[in-house]
């Protein structure tokens, strides 16, 4: 059963890597931008619209509001690429906004960080998969009849690939990222050659199109509140920038000024895509509203309700359209690697919150299983946990991304405003102690752009909470909670159990060394497990030795008192009654007497164990023995030893040999298990 275990873990994962191979895992420019910035970047494909469908709530004239609304979104995101520029050469090692805020802020900032970034990147994976799955299920109904099916099935497939490592789940990620980035650009640009150098008109599909407002005549602090919630949903383009941050270890060496240069290639590329699709489908013409009120809110040129039937394009695929024809092969090119980028943006995720969740378990917040590297370097545990948590989310919101979107957002806009304010107190802390006047202005202006990331950012928590909060936002402010007190009581066990264990200074504890050991074999019959485990149990000169057996059946406790007096074994045997026909009470009530006449004593249990090979043989045996030990783990003062006895099918699992001749027994002790002498 191993060995098929092993082959199917090899074929989907890859050989296994040393530990001294670590190096090769780590990613030039080329590389780390693709696989950090995926999210970023695709989030171009639905940030420009959800400012239109915010917007159209108010009707299509509301859109004059959209090119602010815009510019302020590409403020808030060069403000963040240039404050995270700092985060990077000041923090290199891969903790991020965590680090920054609990070595400045304290743990509870730090914890608190740390919880809006795991909720934040289970929600990046959901919503980019959904997303995806709705591009894809536009021109193929059985994936848009199944979505949450599929979409589970994404993220399986996404799991595998970051499974077998870093470096080579960016490598086949490299190819549609920048074929997204170089078709998305080149859109943009032969757009604006058509506009300004052709001084042709663009046309998208749903140009003339009109939109019931559902509020009508807002004015004064509504249409503001209007405003302040499209530029929430906007802000959903900043998402992801924080992963650069917590990957710079994943980076070749110089490790933060390669990390420094890929935040901002990725940021420029972002600001220009996002900035060039709301521009020319704003020129073009582009209509859009929310997709629950299409069939009522929608009015085509007839101004008539466009009806049941009608699908909604993504801006992006209506000014692909605009550009290129719609049927064109640019067009379809588009649409492709757009629905293609938002399932590789949950890359961005996978890459994350392995990353923190393994430096939050080397501070005890999570399980320590979380810090360990599998078989292809990467934090296998923190993958799978961070896809089932995605998979659970997708299937209880039935991968709607209009729900899901209301999550969003929240929890990556508290790390960015503590981690702001982090590194604020982190420049004022050096520049006490600095004399160096080149120095002392480099770090001056590094915490003015830090403090002004600090307040846009805040800014910007306080709209999206305001403003989203009744849509669905409440749940993320109650996971991130959760989260916390979850961390901090992990925290708390092992700094208990580190206290319990901790041994005293000086001389050994004389108090810790036990009077006398008695050794118990547990016995059901004579055979060559049992001979094994006496032997072995009188090799280490036990105060006192007794094999014991428990007494189901009498005549059995016969035979085996017979057999026993007849090999002369010098090993006194008890047998234990049990008229109840139970194995484990018995036993477990003999050693607690054992330790209430020596409390100073130790007691060690023998359990004879033959070992199988095959998967099933594993059901048929030595489950009372698992049964046993478990209880016996409990018990003060008694140990526990397991003798096994490898049987054929087990020697041919492991490929050892076999015996030479017909009827030799293997003799691991040097003699002849079958006769015990005294």
């Amino acid at each position: 059963m191993s060995k098929v275990t092993d082959f199917t873990k090899r074929l989907l994962v890859g050989r296994a890597l040393r530990s001294t191979e670590l190096h090769g895992q780590l990613l030039p420019k080329r590389i780390a931008l693709p696989v950090f910035a995926s999210d970023a970047l695709s989030s171009v494909a639905y940030a420009p619209q959800e400012i239109l469908v915010i917007l159209s709530i108010a009707g299509v004239a509301a859109y004059h509001f959209s090119p602010w609304v815009a510019l302020a979104v590409v403020v808030i995101m060069l403000t963040v690429v240039a404050s995270y520029r700092q985060n990077v050469h000041a923090y290199p090692s891969g903790g991020g906004d965590y680090e920054v805020a609990t070595k400045n802020l304290g743990h509870n900032a730090g914890l608190t960080v740390a919880s809006a970034l795991l909720v934040d990147y289970v929600l990046t994976v959901a919503v980019s998969v959904a997303n995806g799955v709705d591009y894809v299920g536009a021109t193929i109904p059985f994936v848009g009849e199944n979505k949450p099916g599929v979409a589970v099935t994404i993220v399986v497939v996404l799991t595998m690939m970051n499974l077998r490592g870093i470096r080579e789940s960016g490598i086949a990620f490299a190819i549609p990222t920048y074929t997204f980035m170089a078709a998305v650009i080149f859109m943009i640009g032969w757009g604006l050659v058509r506009m300004f150098v052709l001084g042709q008109d663009l046309h998208a599909p749903t140009e003339g199109f009109d939109v019931v407002p559902e509020q009508v005549d807002l004015a004064g602090f509504a249409m503001v509140f209007l405003v302040l919630r499209a530029f929430a949903s906007g802000c959903a383009a900043l998402t992801g920038v924080e992963a650069i941050s917590n990957g710079v270890p994943a980076f070749r060496k110089p490790k933060s000024k390669n990390a420094a240069t890929t935040l901002l290639l990725m940021g420029l590329v972002a600001v220009t895509m996002f900035s060039g699709i709301i521009f020319l489908g704003l020129k073009s013409g582009v209509t859009v509203a929310d997709p629950a009120h299409v069939a009522s809110g929608l009015l085509g040129p007839d101004g008539e309700p466009v009806g049941t039937s009608y699908y909604q394009e993504p801006i992006i695929s209506q000014v692909a359209s605009a550009v290129f024809g719609s049927g064109s092969l640019l067009f379809v090119v588009i649409s492709a690697v757009t629905a293609l980028i938002l399932f590789l943006a949950a890359n961005t995720a996978f890459n994350g919150f392995p990353v923190l969740g393994s430096i939050l378990a080397q501070d005890r917040y999570l399980p320590r299983q979380l810090h360990t590297r599998g078989d292809r370097l990467a934090f296998s545990n923190g993958i799978v946990i961070l896809a089932t948590a995605a998979c659970l989310l997708i299937w209880a919101f039935e991968a709607d991304v209009s729900r899901l979107l209301n999550l969003y957002i929240v929890g990556v806009f508290v790390s960015f405003t503590l981690s702001q304010i982090g590194m604020v107190r982190h420049w004022t802390r050096l520049l006490r102690t600095e004399t160096d006047g080149k120095t002392r202005l480099h770090m001056m202006r590094s915490r003015v752009i830090n403090g002004f990331g600090g307040v846009m950012t805040g800014l910007v928590l306080v709209v999206v909470l305001v403003t989203k909060f009744t849509h669905g936002a409440f749940i993320v402010c109650i996971a991130m909670p959760v989260l916390f007190l979850m961390m901090k009581a992990i925290r708390h066990h092992y700094d208990a159990v580190a206290a319990e264990l901790a041994a005293p200074e000086g001389d050994l504890d004389t108090s810790m060394l036990p009077a006398r050991n008695h050794a118990i074999v547990l016995v059901s019959k004579v055979h060559k497990p049992t001979l094994r485990a006496l032997a072995y149990a009188r090799a280490t000169r036990p105060s006192t030795l007794e094999a014991v057996s428990v007494g189901v059946d009498h005549e059995e406790s016969a035979r085996l008192r017979e057999e026993w007096d007849r090999r002369a074994i010098p090993v006194p045997l008890k047998i234990l009654d049990s008229p109840y026909r139970e194995i484990t009470r018995p036993i477990l009530d003999y050693v607690r007497s054992l330790r209430r006449r020596s409390p100073r004593d130790v007691v060690t249990v023998y359990i004879p164990e033959y070992v199988v090979g095959r998967w099933w043989e594993h059901l048929l045996h030595n489950q009372s023995a698992l049964r046993l030990k478990g209880r016996l783990l409990f018990k003060p003062g008694v140990m526990v030893t397991s003798v096994p006895w490898q049987l054929e099918s087990a020697d041919r699992l492991t490929g050892r040999p076999e015996p030479s001749a017909p009827g030799q027994v293997r003799r691991p002790y040097g003699r002849d298990d079958t006769q015990l002498k005294a």
